[in-house]
């Protein structure tokens, strides 16, 4: 059982440094090995690119364009008539994913429409999803690329957002049936939606990504308080074989380097020789 390896979430973590550049320089100095930018797109890809080699750092996905986040968009993979602008994110995704040598993109399904009702748009906006990850699958697969479906929580995080539950987006993923399409499992979003972690990370990890965490329901570091027992979790996805990155996507009580106690305590155990060592 190899231990778990770790990346920096820089759009979460650092908030204290102003800009990518500076978090991928810090993250590198505290002993990540990988981070996530998951709204890259105000940098150049070079720029970010060559923060990521000075950093030593992999970087493992860009997401996929949210659309006109001023007009409430949140991605656009299963909003109607939106396939068109859903196609020219993905070029962009791309365009960065190549850039930062990332061999993973997130296609982010989007929100029901304001006002509709969800049960009476679900069939319509799974048939316009479908239509867009056949498309995304195979501009993906001419460049080496995965897609991750990431189910986000409509209890908190956003009541209006389409792929809600592990269930719902591992169906999808069965039906559009491409090999370089897989499930991202955030815990948080997972714990809040259906809980049964035990089961559904033992079900759902075959087809499996990546993996993010943060405490529920703060949202802030696993050793903050909240509901999941970490030190149990981390344990059951080495049990389980699991050997990609664990994204840290939470919010920082404070400075982000003091709050990584947690990360150090996992290295330790499992005789990791710390940053600096």
């Amino acid at each position: 059982m190899a231990p778990l390896r770790f990346s920096a979430n820089l759009s979460w973590l650092f908030p204290e440094l102003s800009g990518f550049p500076a978090r991928l320089r810090a993250a590198g100095s505290l002993g990540f090995e990988a981070a996530e930018i998951g709204w890259p797109y105000a940098e150049p890809p070079e720029a970010l690119a060559r923060a990521a080699r000075e950093a030593g750092l992999r970087v493992l996905r860009p997401i996929l364009s949210a659309g006109d986040r001023e007009k409430g968009e949140n991605g656009l993979g299963a909003v109607p008539g939106r396939q068109a602008a859903f196609r020219e994110g993905l070029e962009q995704a791309v365009l960065y994913a190549k850039a930062l040598d990332c061999s993973r993109i997130h296609l982010m399904a989007g929100r029901v429409p304001k006002g509709a009702d969800r049960a009476a748009v679900r069939s319509e906006m799974e048939i316009v999803f479908l239509e867009n990850l056949r498309h995304a699958a195979e501009v993906l697969a001419q460049e080496n690329l995965v897609g991750l479906l990431e189910p986000i929580n409509t209890r908190i995080t956003d009541p209006r957002y389409f792929l809600d539950t592990p269930q719902q987006a591992a169906a999808i993923l069965q039906k559009v049936g491409r090999p370089n399409l897989q499930l991202q499992m955030d815990l948080f979003h997972w714990q809040i939606m259906d809980g049964n972690l035990t089961g559904n990370v033992r079900e759902f990890l075959p087809i499996v990504g990546h993996v993010q965490v943060a405490q529920v329901p703060g949202r802030g570091e696993p050793d903050s308080p909240g509901e999941l027992n970490f030190s149990y979790l981390f344990q059951l996805l080495e049990d389980e074989g699991y050997t990609g990155f664990v994204g840290c996507e939470y919010q920082p009580r404070g400075d982000t380097a003091e709050g990584l106690s947690w990360l150090r305590s996992y290295w330790e155990m499992r005789g990791r020789p710390q940053a600096g060592q």
